[in-house]
C-alpha cells in the first residue's frame, strides 16, 4: 500500500518526516498492530535518506507511537498525537489560572479605583510602558522575548491588585504570580492564541484612575474574556 506523503525538503529534514509520518498515523493509514514499512520503502517513498527515516521513527518510538522490534519490524502502537495531548492539557492549565485571574484581578482593579494612590498609576503606567518596549510594530511581542514580556505584563498585573490595598489580597496574588507568568508564557508561544490587545490594558488603567469601581472590574474582566473564550474553543476543537 503505498502512503499519500509529500516529498520532504532539505531544512528540519528529520522534523518534516516525522510530521509526515504522525500525520498518517493520526489520519488512520497505519491501525495499531499493524507493521510500518521498512526503512528503505519509507526513505523511497519520501526521497529521503535511510538515516533521516530511522531517526524520525526513533521519536516516534520515543512518543510512544511506534514500537520496534528486534528482526520483526516497527509496529504501530498508538494513533493518538501525545503533542496534541500535551497541548490540551496545557491549554486546559491556561483556562484554570485565566478563571483565578478574573476573580482576584477583577476585585483588585474594583478596590483599586476606590482606594489607589498616584504612586499606583505610575507603577501600572511603568511597566506597561516596559512591556511596551518590546513590542514589534504590530504590537506583538518578539517572539525570542516572551519571557521578559510575561514578566512585565504580571508586574502590571500585580501593581492593579496592589493598588487595592487589601494585604492578603496582595499576598494571595503574589503567590499566585509565578503561575501566571508560566501559563502566559505558554499562551504567548501557542500560535491559536489570539494576538493580544494592549490599549485592553489602558482602559484598566483609565477606569481606576477615574475612580469608577464598576467600570474598572468590567476593564479587568474584559481584559482577561477574549483569551479565556479562546482557550474554551480550543479545548472544545480538541476534544472533537
Amino acid at each position: 500500500m503505498r502512503m499519500a506523503l509529500r516529498a520532504a525538503g532539505r531544512q528540519s529534514l528529520v522534523d518534516t518526516v516525522v510530521e509526515q509520518l504522525r500525520a498518517q498515523l493520526t489520519g488512520g493509514e497505519w491501525k495499531v498492530g499493524d507493521r510500518v514499512p521498512t526503512e528503505h520503502a519509507l526513505a523511497e517513498q519520501l526521497q529521503v535518506g535511510r538515516n533521516t527515516v530511522r531517526e524520525a521513527v526513533r521519536v516516534l518510538v520515543h512518543d510512544g507511537m511506534l514500537r520496534s522490534r528486534q528482526g520483526e519490524g516497527t509496529f504501530v502502537v498508538s494513533t493518538t498525537d501525545p503533542a496534541a495531548v500535551m497541548r490540551g492539557l496545557r491549554r486546559a492549565g491556561i483556562r484554570d489560572v485565566l478563571e483565578l485571574r478574573v476573580a482576584l484581578e477583577a476585585e483588585g482593579a474594583r478596590l483599586a479605583a476606590l482606594r489607589h494612590r498616584p504612586a499606583d498609576l505610575t507603577r501600572m503606567r511603568a511597566a506597561l510602558a516596559a512591556q511596551a518596549a518590546l513590542e514589534d510594530a504590530a504590537g506583538q511581542p518578539d517572539a525570542d522575548r516572551h519571557e521578559l514580556y510575561a514578566e512585565h505584563d504580571v508586574a502590571f498585573h500585580t501593581a492593579v491588585v496592589d493598588a487595592a490595598h487589601n494585604s492578603a489580597l496582595s499576598a494571595t496574588y503574589a503567590w499566585f504570580s509565578r503561575t501566571v507568568r508560566e501559563a502566559l508564557v505558554t499562551a504567548l508561544g501557542d500560535r491559536e492564541m489570539p494576538r493580544l490587545v494592549p490599549g485592553d490594558h489602558q482602559a484598566v488603567v483609565d477606569a481606576i484612575a477615574s475612580g469608577d469601581p464598576e467600570a474598572a472590574e468590567a476593564a479587568a474582566r474584559a481584559l482577561l474574556e477574549v483569551p479565556k473564550r479562546a482557550v474554551e474553543a480550543l479545548l472544545a476543537a480538541d476534544s472533537v
